[in-house]
């Protein structure tokens, strides 16, 4: 142990507690500020949220949370930037031909305002949740800077092919990096796919759940067919009350964000998304979109896909690439085939505007 404080936040009663049972299920729709009908619509469509994806000014929340999402400037954290926020490093060549990437990560102690009212003492890379999404072509060399600006001792550990001195575990290598200090990791990109990084200080579990993760990219060295609007989302969940389960999901880092400003996509383009699970305290997520289907690649290792669906399910540490086109202009919604977590965050629109 490394002694972790126990966070001081606001603080909700267990949604364990909340949602297990019709008696307790009855408190929830008070508990987060829905009108009797917000709570039976909570898994349907959902209002309209303005043109544009922008949410309407007076906004009164939606089949959620009291008062909607947080806006991006006041929360910290701005889901919608990330999705598109794909960050290639610094290039230069080396004497061998090869590309060489470097970064800059600075593990960084801050408050996130996650839910109007609810402020949460996260852990972060760069000051973000999720941290920067990596991108790199495979057989590039890599070199990530990391320093430790944070109270605790911290590591990035990068899912991937790397020598057991990169891997980021404590006692191994350089292992656990303590306040102040830094190191460098360095390996190839390999093997092609839609991986991710994350910290893996023990105790593990509050290290990842405080935010210390993010998705890490690598472009086939032949590419892929290319896709008019390509994308990052990661899953992940928010712990508020220092218990062993999540009062908040979200994607990109912002609970019911998505709802509020709509992912905007134009009709018959060829739309991939590359979907991370780093939700702890839950076994199982899950994405589901309605009125279209999607090709799933798992882990983006492969070039042809394994499935053609509506839903997927992913534990911890799995990942994919989602490729499909809307047919139709409309907006569709998409969340957590899992009720509870639609209802606490894990839930949004896509906004198909025509040709």
């Amino acid at each position: 142990m490394d002694g972790l404080p126990k966070p001081v936040v606001e603080v909700l009663p267990s949604r364990r507690s909340m949602l297990s049972g019709a008696a307790s299920f009855a408190a929830v729709p008070a508990l987060l500020g829905w009108t009797p009908q917000e709570a039976k619509d909570a898994h349907g469509s959902g209002p309209h949220h303005g043109a544009g994806g922008q949410a309407p000014a007076g906004h009164a929340g939606h089949a959620g949370f009291a008062g909607g999402s947080v806006p991006p400037e006041r929360a910290g954290i701005d889901p919608t930037a990330i999705l598109h926020d794909f960050d290639r490093g610094r290039t230069s060549t080396l004497p061998d031909g090869r590309t060489l990437r470097e970064w800059d990560l600075v593990a960084v102690d801050r408050e996130f305002e996650i839910a109007p009212g609810v402020t949460f003492p996260g852990w972060s890379y760069n000051g973000r949740i999720p941290g920067p999404t990596l991108w790199a072509r495979e057989g590039d060399a890599l070199r990530i800077h990391f320093t430790n600006a944070g109270a605790h001792p911290h590591t990035i550990h990068f899912h991937g092919i790397h020598r057991a001195t990169m891997d980021g575990t404590p006692g191994i290598g350089a292992g656990s990096i303590a306040p102040g200090q830094s190191f460098s990791y360095e390996f190839d990109a390999t093997p092609f796919g839609t991986h991710l990084y994350h910290c893996h200080q023990s105790p593990l579990a509050p290290h990842i759940a405080k935010g210390l993760y993010g998705g890490f990219i690598i472009e086939p060295k032949k590419g892929r067919p290319k896709a008019d609007n390509e994308m990052v989302m990661v899953m992940n969940g928010y712990n508020t009350d220092g218990g062993d389960d999540n009062e908040f999901y979200s994607v990109n880092g912002l609970p019911f964000h998505f709802m509020d400003y709509p992912v905007r996509v134009r009709q018959n383009e060829l739309v991939r998304i590359h979907l991370i699970n780093v939700l702890e305290y839950d076994p199982i997520n899950s994405f589901h979109i309605h009125g279209n289907f999607f090709h799933y690649y798992p882990t983006g290792t492969m070039l042809t896909p394994s499935e053609y669906t509506d839903t997927i399910s992913q534990v911890q540490g799995q990942r994919g690439i989602l490729e499909l086109r809307f047919p139709y202009p409309g907006k569709y919604m998409f969340h957590a085939h899992k009720t509870e977590f639609a209802e606490l965050g894990w839930m949004g629109f896509f906004e198909v505007t025509a040709l």
